[in-house]
């Protein structure tokens, strides 16, 4: 009798519950959602109006910025107006469809943006160590031939989790302690088997962002070995200064989720509106404060956009 429910039974809408053990502070918790959310539109918007729309940030490192930022505004926006609205009006219904969608949207572009910043890293490698050689290295084509293979390697590592996903039976349950469908959590309401899962989850982890991790680290090296052979002290901050608003950027965008991922293999014990909280500080913070630090650390960014609020108020 299991076997036949297991097997003509499985649910295919599911209810969202936002922050379990805080539903009764959702409309307080709304409040940083959106208003990181407005910020984030705002602060990306801008920065890649500006970079498109001034020919001299046409150059590799602003063109991969702008890629960085289109990349914040979608890992903002598929997850955070959901949230939202199980916040405001306690629309926590959705879809396994959907579910599904927003699993694939929300995990290709984390691993976009982690193959980003190791473009970024390269660049700045490139910009570094060959400044004369600069521009002819990274021309346009290359630098939209590397955003078509980091486009492709999403895809490639992201399309066989959810082809596992909807092979799933969701006979367990269709409540979802969690503000948005996450892999894992959508897994563990599965009767079936997930192991599976369990292990090309980790195979993706260990070959996008451990991997990413690892090629960072080395083109830092790199780039460090290069800074302490230049001649004067003035170069050396110079050099040092062109990297100074990526490495806070990659601090960002890997830190908290590192530390959210560690806290769900090995936090059992941990409340779990701290693990939600947690991974939503992954996605609401580095969008939000990345178009900011590149605005306040970049000279040029931050010339031309006070060059563009002065223009307006003539």
């Amino acid at each position: 009798m299991t076997s036949l429910n297991h097997t003509m039974f499985s649910h295919t809408v599911f209810h969202l519950l936002g922050i379990p053990g805080l539903e009764d502070q959702h409309i307080w918790i709304s409040i940083p959602y959106f208003t990181s959310y407005v910020i984030t539109l705002l602060g990306n918007s801008l920065l890649i109006y500006i970079i498109f729309t001034k020919r001299s940030l046409h150059e590799p490192m602003y063109l991969f910025l702008c890629m960085l930022a289109g990349a914040d505004v979608v890992l903002c926006t598929c997850t955070i107006p959901q949230a939202l609205a199980i916040f405001w009006f306690h629309a926590g219904e959705i879809s396994l469809d959907r579910c599904i969608t927003q699993v694939f949207f929300l995990s290709f572009t984390c691993v976009f943006e982690s193959g980003i910043l190791v473009v970024m890293a390269f660049d700045r490698y490139i910009a570094i160590c060959y400044p004369l050689r600069y521009t002819t290295i990274l021309t346009h084509t290359l630098i939209w031939k590397i955003c078509v293979v980091v486009l492709l390697r999403s895809y490639g590592t992201i399309f066989p989790m959810i082809f596992l996903l909807k092979r799933l039976t969701f006979c367990k349950s269709n409540i979802l302690p969690n503000t948005a469908c996450k892999e894992i959590v959508l897994a563990h309401v599965s009767c079936d088997d997930i192991r599976v899962n369990i292990w090309y989850g980790i195979f993706v982890l260990m070959s996008t962002v451990v991997l990413d991790i690892v090629l960072i680290f080395i083109s830092y090296v790199l780039i460090l070995h290069a800074v302490f052979h230049m001649p004067s002290q003035e170069a050396h901050q110079k050099a040092l200064n062109t990297c100074g608003s990526h490495i806070c950027v990659i601090i960002l965008f890997y830190g908290p989720g590192i530390f959210s991922i560690l806290t769900q293999r090995f936090g059992q014990h941990i409340s779990p509106h701290i693990h939600v909280l947690l991974a939503n500080i992954y996605i609401l913070v580095p969008p939000m404060l990345n178009p900011i630090i590149y605005g306040i650390m970049t000279k040029q960014i931050r010339e031309q956009m006070f060059h563009t609020f002065c223009m307006k108020q003539k």
